[in-house]
């Protein structure tokens, strides 16, 4: 089993900064992609930002130059620091963990239990 623990979520006043953290833990035996998704309120799951196993990051363009992601192998954690934020980023995110674990041979794609981040105008 794997276990994903967000953490680093809050209320934000536009313009602020927040870092959020997600470790992954287990019967790991490696981990692929990293990313984080975002949900608001009546609107569908998106994609905000994802890091392969090699370090090459993927941004949506709302985001892009306010975010950065992240990842810590050695740790199993991934980060997303977001900078700049606007009323617009606010939602609960996810983060999204492609995982091989020592009873598998393919990947299997985890989630996190979502943390809430709100930013304020």
């Amino acid at each position: 089993q794997v276990q994903l623990v967000e953490s680093g979520g809050g209320l934000v006043q536009a313009g602020g900064s927040l870092r959020l953290s997600c470790a992954a833990s287990g019967s790991i035996f490696s981990i692929n992609d990293m990313g984080w998704y975002r949900q608001a309120p009546g609107k569908q799951r998106e994609l905000v930002a994802d890091i392969t196993s090699g370090g090459a990051t993927n941004y949506a363009g709302s985001v892009k130059g306010r975010f950065t992601i992240s990842r810590d192998n050695a740790k199993n954690t991934v980060y997303l620091q977001m900078n700049s934020l606007k009323p617009e980023d606010t939602a609960v995110y996810y983060c999204n963990v492609w995982v091989k674990t020592v009873a598998t041979t393919i990947y299997r794609s985890y989630w996190g239990q979502g943390t809430q981040v709100t930013v304020s105008s």
